[in-house]
């Protein structure tokens, strides 16, 4: 059975860090441009950052850029998402996806988004 799973949320105050985790099962993560996608109640789903196969391309929203790193690690069959000087308005389930089809770049993969995690919220309050 393919699964995402991600884990490392929690509630952190203003300013601090936070390393999100997005293992994959079932499947190897090696080939497939990811992405990490972020839903705050009663907002649209953002793209976050995207990550290529090979770990060359990367992109961030604009709203994360110099603050959050994308990172993975093949071997581990994991891909990582380094959140730091983190705000409130940072306060949302994190996803991450897959493409498991291969058609997108790291830009369009943080608009279309893919094979699905379950989640992992992060809060950022004082």
């Amino acid at each position: 059975q393919l699964q995402l799973v991600e884990s490392g949320g929690g509630l952190v105050q203003p300013g601090g860090s936070l390393r999100l985790s997005c293992v994959a099962s079932g499947f190897t993560l090696d080939y497939y441009t990811i992405g990490w996608f972020r839903q705050a109640p009663g907002k649209e789903r953002e793209g976050v950052s995207c990550i290529s196969s090979s770990g060359e391309r990367t992109h961030y929203a604009d709203s994360v850029k110099g603050r959050f790193t994308i990172s993975r690690d093949n071997a581990k069959n994991t891909v990582y998402l380094q959140m730091n000087s983190l705000k409130p308005e940072d306060t949302a389930v994190y996803y991450c996806a897959a493409d498991l089809q291969r058609l997108f770049t790291v830009q369009a993969m943080c608009v279309k988004g893919g094979y699905w995690g379950q989640g992992t919220q992060v809060t950022v309050s004082s």
